[in-house]
């Protein structure tokens, strides 16, 4: 007998339900560090491109802004009518940018593209066994097992015409991998959502504007949005101040103090659910770049250990950071299920214990080691990454620095091409799953190891995730997810660093709601 219990049964977000003052709407401008690397809704998982994509292309399910519940977008409601059988029912009379009807052909195909082998996007399709077609309005998937997250993988994986597709040659998402692969859908959008794309250069200016065919309704008055990528933190500043544009989404920590004392502006700030660290190959059996031949120094946990406490977190925190992180010592971050204090304490910074580790481990005089990082992706990520080879190199470890920007630099990551490396991971589902699968997991399928790029592995950890992934029972299942953690802090998996803090600086004129994923929902943005 299937279980009947209806999760949602809602015709129209609330979050959707005032209508738009149009004859007031006016054109939005923003600002950011990085550009983002492509349409393609399912070729890289990346938080700043997902929240772009929003505005073009709408999932079934989405985050309420001001709540963090589940609210329906392209499904009005959703019924579990056995543990591993979701059936979803879809919004009718939603039209995409160039009229076609949204259905369940629609439905079918962007999930089963989400889960193909070039998408980036199978940590959201984790556990998924086949979606099917009820009819036109109508979905069913099904999952290998009960999935407790199922509804919150779902916020993450927007919805794609099939015929564009097909038409496009866009079957396939793009590889990321490739730099020299082209596809229509990289350069091309076309969604359901409440804006269009309407210019597209890369690295210099991007336009979105009102989709006057939207199904919705939105609570804000933008009729355009213009984002500008400005990678200098002090040009981006100077566009605010100047009235260039309205928001920046990262000002940088030693400007924030001139900014909060501005009349005409306004900071808001967030803590986010996203956790810096940094990652090892403990792969390879011998490091490209390294003076240590024939043997990989990664692969013994004294070093990485001693790697770990050899950074002065507390300075890094204070210094660098200027307030904007919250130092850690797991994954994840308190708002993710299987966070716990023991887990968030971090060992402490001993350079001499650190300097005693690389000396037992058979590096007296240290290494060499190339170590990679982003310059326009996280708060201060080039300034922190310079820090940290700075202390690292008086324990006698010489990190040969390298940050690249955001565009080229994850799709080298994903190449397996950095022995150390700094990611920065948000877990869109609230559950320390999404993490473990992907970071800590040995590569493999069906998600494992998606973003695991230092190619870790231990068979121990993996049999515990692995349990975790069945487990029907939520205590059980959530004293999994934390021994799995606890196990990665103590393997010294990665090097975690800190939580970060997020402000965005606006013109008081600005009205939008901060959102713990660091994105801004384009349904309630407001230009007073």
């Amino acid at each position: 007998m299937g279980i009947k219990t209806t999760f949602a049964c809602i015709a129209t977000a609330a979050v959707l339900a005032v209508g738009s003052p149009l004859a007031q709407a006016k054109p939005f401008k923003w600002a950011s560090a990085s550009d983002i690397a492509t349409w393609d809704i399912h070729s890289q998982n990346n938080a700043l491109q997902n929240g772009i994509h929003a505005a073009v292309y709408e999932s079934l399910v989405y985050y309420n802004s001001r709540t963090f519940k589940v609210d329906p977008v392209l499904a009005t409601s959703w019924q579990q009518l056995t543990p591993t059988q979701l059936r979803i029912t879809l919004r009718q009379n939603v039209k995409f940018h160039d009229g076609s009807a949204f259905t369940a052909d629609d439905a079918v195909y962007s999930l089963q593209r989400a889960m193909m082998r070039t998408s980036n996007f199978t940590p959201y399709t984790a556990g998924f066994d086949r979606i099917v077609k009820v009819n036109a309005n109508t979905i069913d998937i099904f999952t290998k097992n009960p999935n407790p997250v199922l509804l919150n993988q779902l916020t993450e994986l927007r919805m794609m015409s099939k015929a564009w597709a097909e038409k496009n040659n866009s079957v396939e998402p793009k590889d990321i991998r490739n730099a020299n692969q082209e596809t229509f859908a990289n350069r091309n959008a076309m969604g359901t959502g409440p804006f269009m794309l309407k210019q597209w250069v890369p690295d210099q200016r991007m336009v979105l504007e009102r989709n006057p065919a939207w199904w919705g309704k939105a609570e804000g008055n933008i009729t355009e949005i213009v984002y500008t990528p400005i990678k200098a933190e002090a040009t981006r500043v100077a566009a605010l101040l100047s009235g260039e544009v309205d928001l920046v989404l990262d000002p940088s920590p030693q400007d924030l103090g001139r900014l909060r004392q501005n009349a005409n502006l306004k900071v808001i700030d967030g803590v986010e659910s996203r956790t810096i660290f940094f990652g090892l190959d403990t792969f390879r059996d011998e490091l490209p770049g390294s003076n240590v031949k024939g043997k990989n120094p990664l692969k013994d946990q004294r070093v990485r250990k001693a790697l770990y406490q050899a950074i002065d977190i507390d300075g890094l925190m204070r210094v660098t950071m200027r307030g904007l992180g919250q130092a850690t010592g797991t994954l994840i971050a308190p708002q993710v299920n299987g966070w716990n204090e023991d887990l968030h304490k971090r060992m402490p910074y001993d350079a001499e214990a650190a300097r005693k580790l690389l000396a037992e481990a058979g590096y007296p005089q240290g290494f060499e080691v190339d170590f990679a990082c982003p310059n326009n992706r996280y708060i201060n990520d080039e300034e922190i990454c310079q820090a940290v080879t700075a202390m690292w190199a008086r324990v006698g470890v010489k990190a040969k620095l390298r940050t690249l920007p955001l565009t080229t630099y994850f799709p080298m990551i994903q190449r397996f091409e950095a022995s150390i490396y700094m990611l920065g991971w948000g877990v869109p589902t609230f559950d320390a799953m999404y993490s473990l699968q992907s970071l800590v997991r040995t590569v493999g399928t069906d998600g494992d190891g998606n973003y695991n790029v230092g190619r870790y592995s231990n068979p121990r950890i993996d049999a515990v995730i692995d349990r975790a992934k069945v487990e029907s029972d939520t205590l059980v299942r959530n004293r999994r997810l934390v021994e799995a953690l606890q196990m990665a802090k103590e393997d010294v998996s990665h090097i975690p660093l800190h939580n970060q803090v997020i402000p965005w600086a606006m013109k008081k004129t600005i009205d939008v709601v901060h959102r713990p994923d660091n994105r801004i929902d384009w349904r309630l943005v407001k230009v007073n």
